[in-house]
């Protein structure tokens, strides 16, 4: 049906201009209504035929014969009609009967040698099993024809369907030559795995086999190769493809503006189809296109032409560039589609329908895919796609695959650690906040760990002092016109033109904008954690929570603090805690209250008491790592708030550290005894502790749990001269040095590689995780002689000849027979 012709005129200009705008949009909506009702009339129109063709061929199936039993039954009628006896001859009662019977519609239609009522209603499946005995019966030799239905003919009974019987040609005879060919093709192309194309057009073309194909085959076979020459052949293969991508990258990188259609070419190579090598093509293919995108891939964000830009002529040059980028951003992006196809294949175990790779290859493959998106992630991180990229990968730092999680927990640490504006690292926090609420906090601690590396340092809250200084102002006009002559203006001038060239070119962002970026990032960051403090308080993301809050609590609002606290001292309170994660809260809440919570007027008597409680607690074996945390906690507690710890707390902290260095390993001694170096030198009076005599009344009590009330001023450090005897040299000199009262000058005090370094940095310089000793251990070599002099052994002559024949006697091998032995022994 073709759309009606709009004979309509056209509206003269001055119609429009005296007609609103309303009223043109409503005339606008009213013509779309009328063509959407009259498309929406013609397919119910086209619905209602096609029905009624359907219905018309279910009903009647052979229509021919049915126009026949009409003329039959009308013949019928007429002869009846002949046969019927006249009405003169009838009585009056029987003539009125007869009247009054064909008024009632149910007279003419019942059957008279029925019992039931004349009032029951016809059912609709009534009569459709006489309909179905009526039908005439066909045998089972008889084939089945089939209908071509032509279009049906519209008459004033209604529609008359119209239907031919389809030609059928005689194949009975080549019936089983072509299955047998058939089978014998079959079973060849199972054997040659390399004729994969046969097998395409096996199964979807089923009339290519009853052709040639066959005979073909069957005329001329293939040779059947052994293993080793199938191997051959696969090398072969393997090398002319290696060849040609070399050749494909080499020409792009070499001149990618001018062969930057071969980057189509060479991925084309990611969907290789031959089973014997398609494995490693792909991967081959996968990193040459890595490797590729990362060298020829501008240092700037590729954006669309407008239709403005489009339309406007440029030099040949520009074109040259636009047609470069515009390749190579669609290119880019088919590339990041497949890598992404295939992890997805790999994830749901779906095989494709060529069934080239097998599901252990697709492992091997995503995981090539994988290091190819962390890479691209790293590399370019200013590109186009790159949250894209970071949608792919934060997902699978929660995978269950080990190495696959590692790899993107790797590249987002690195991505982290080399932002320096500050964008691809918003973008990735924005993605794990919401993959870490939107699986009920369900995911690995690694994933919140990677905040840890997150580059947001003090600069946020404090300024400098090139951010306190006023901005250079450039000079207006009335400013120049007053207060210089007309030559200086002029090199005023061109020297504001300069500066503003320079401030242009300058790549660096400005400050205030990096600042905004990372209080966007840090307040994710803070919303994350604050979610699993509160809602999920057991999940085993609480350790990489008080890490992060450790670290970055300095920056937190002033006005988060007190509930922060109260969180942190009932969490510690609750006793659901490792000692690992208590030191963590004790850890953040002393950075929350050595920064802006110094104007906070609070003693944070509860966290020293639990710290001291603690201590014993620590591992001393192997996986000391632990030491370092209570370092960095004795740090903030007792050195950057020295004014708030009274004298009582500091000799009760000495003492127990003291008895600590001797049950650990020899760097947690060095990083203990340097804490107990700072002690000694802020804290006034800590030398009562070498004395041996008590000061005041009372007794030492080591197993109080308070440091306050345990009289530590009353015991000496006896541990020091146990630690003189250390096998470690660094542990020997730093207890000298302790007992000769720490001093800063003379000859009991540390060398400066020692003296000048912090506690947590010596933990780290005498760790022994290399299994390597520091400072190494001098090898001490026994001295060997090669040759013996010669010289008698014995002064007795006669023994020397006893000894010299014995060693010159040949001795014969006997069997042995420890049998034989056991029983003599045992009867014995």
């Amino acid at each position: 049906m073709k759309p009606r012709k709009n004979t309509k005129r056209v509206p003269s200009f001055r119609k429009l201009l005296r007609t609103s705008q309303i009223k043109l949009d409503n005339k606008l909506k009213n013509k779309q209504y009328k063509q959407k009702s009259a498309a929406k009339k013609y397919r119910k129109e086209q619905k209602k035929l096609r029905e009624a063709v359907r219905d018309a061929i279910s009903r009647k199936p052979f229509p021919l014969e049915e126009c026949k039993k009409k003329q039959v039954a009308k013949k019928w009628e007429e002869k009846e009609e002949e046969d019927a006896l006249p009405l003169d001859m009838m009585d009056e009662d029987d003539l009125k009967l007869m009247e009054d019977l064909a008024q009632k519609a149910s007279f003419l239609t019942r059957d008279i040698s029925s019992n039931e009522p004349v009032h029951v209603k016809k059912r609709k499946h009534e009569g459709v099993i006489e309909k179905y005995e009526k039908m005439p019966r066909r045998l089972q030799t008889e084939p089945e024809k089939e209908l071509i239905h032509l279009l049906p003919i519209k008459d004033k009974s209604g529609i008359i369907p119209q239907a031919v019987e389809k030609p059928v040609l005689n194949v009975a005879r080549d019936e089983e030559e072509d299955t047998d060919d058939m089978e014998e093709a079959e079973g060849y192309l199972f054997e040659m795995q390399s004729v994969s194309a046969a097998w395409y057009l096996l199964s979807d073309f089923p009339s290519f086999l009853t052709l040639t194909s066959v005979p073909d085959f069957n005329e001329e076979p293939l040779p059947v190769l052994t293993p080793e020459e199938m191997a051959v052949q696969r090398r072969q293969k393997l090398q002319e493809r290696k060849m040609h991508i070399a050749a494909l990258a080499s020409a792009i990188l070499s001149e990618p503006d001018s062969n930057i259609k071969k980057l189509k070419e060479l991925r084309a190579m990611l969907m290789e189809q031959d089973p014997n090598v398609a494995v490693i093509v792909r991967k081959l293919v996968m990193v040459s296109l890595m490797e590729i995108f990362k060298d020829i891939a501008p240092s700037y964000k590729i954006r669309p032409l407008t239709e403005a830009e489009k339309a406007t002529k440029v030099k040949k040059e520009t074109q040259k560039l636009r047609e470069f980028e515009e390749g190579l951003v669609s290119q880019y992006k088919y590339y990041l589609e497949n890598l992404e196809q295939t992890i997805k294949d790999w994830k749901q175990r779906k095989l494709k329908k060529s069934n080239v790779i097998s599901l252990k290859a697709y492992k091997g493959l995503a995981e090539v895919a994988v290091k190819c998106l962390c890479e691209l992630l790293v590399a370019l991180p200013h590109f186009n796609f790159h949250n894209n990229i970071i949608v792919l990968i934060v997902p699978l730092m929660n995978d269950p695959s080990k190495m696959i999680s590692e790899l993107c927990v790797e590249a987002v640490k690195k991505l982290f650690k080399q932002d320096k504006l500050g964008y691809a690292s918003l973008g990735v926090v924005k993605v794990i906040s919401g993959l870490v609420r939107g699986r009920n906090y369900d995911v690995r601690p690694e994933v919140l760990k990677v905040f840890l590396h997150l580059r947001i340092k003090e600069v946020e809250l404090q300024k400098d002092s090139e951010d306190i200084a006023p901005k250079k102002k450039f000079m207006t006009y009335k400013e120049k016109r007053k207060n210089l002559s007309r030559m200086q203006r002029k090199w005023k001038k061109a020297e504001e033109k300069l500066e503003r060239e320079l401030l242009e070119a300058e790549a660096s962002e400005s400050k205030e904008k990096k600042r905004k970026l990372h209080t966007e990032t840090l307040n994710i960051v803070f919303v994350t954690y604050f979610r699993i403090l509160k809602k999920a308080q057991k999940s085993p993301l609480l350790p990489a929570v008080l890490e992060g809050l450790a670290k970055f609590a300095h920056l937190i609002n002033v006005e988060f603090f007190d509930d922060l606290l109260i969180v942190l001292h009932s969490l510690i309170a609750s006793g659901d805690l490792s000692y690992r994660e208590s030191l963590h809260c004790i850890l953040s809440a002393f950075h929350i209250l050595s920064g802006q919570g110094d104007v906070l007027n609070i003693d944070p008597l509860k966290f020293y008491t639990h710290l001291y409680k603690t201590l014993f607690s620590l591992h001393a074996g192997g996986s000391n790592e632990d030491v370092g945390i209570v370092l960095q906690c004795l740090d903030v507690m007792f050195a950057k708030r020295r004014k708030q710890v009274s004298q009582q707390r500091a000799l009760a902290f000495l003492k127990r550290l003291s008895i600590l260095a001797l049950h650990v390993l020899p760097n947690s001694s060095v990083g203990i005894l340097a804490t107990n170096r700072v002690f000694m030198q802020t804290f006034p009076r800590m030398d009562l502790l070498l004395d041996n005599e008590s000061q005041g009344s009372g007794v030492y009590l080591p197993e109080l749990e308070e440091p306050e009330h345990c009289n530590a001023q009353n015991t000496a450090l006896w541990e020091l001269h146990l630690l003189q005897r250390h096998y470690h040299p660094t542990v020997q000199k730093f207890a000298s040095h302790l007992i000769a009262g720490a001093p800063t000058e003379g000859s009991g005090a540390l060398p400066l590689d020692l003296s000048q370094r912090s506690a947590t940095e010596l933990f780290e310089a005498y760790c022994m995780k290399g299994m390597t000793f520091n400072p190494p251990v001098a090898s001490v070599t026994p001295r060997r002689k090669d040759t013996f002099s010669k010289m008698d052994s014995f002064v007795d002559e006669e023994l020397n000849k006893q000894l010299q024949q014995h060693i010159n006697e040949t001795v014969a091998p006997k069997p042995l027979d420890f049998a034989k032995h056991l029983k003599k022994s045992s009867l014995a």
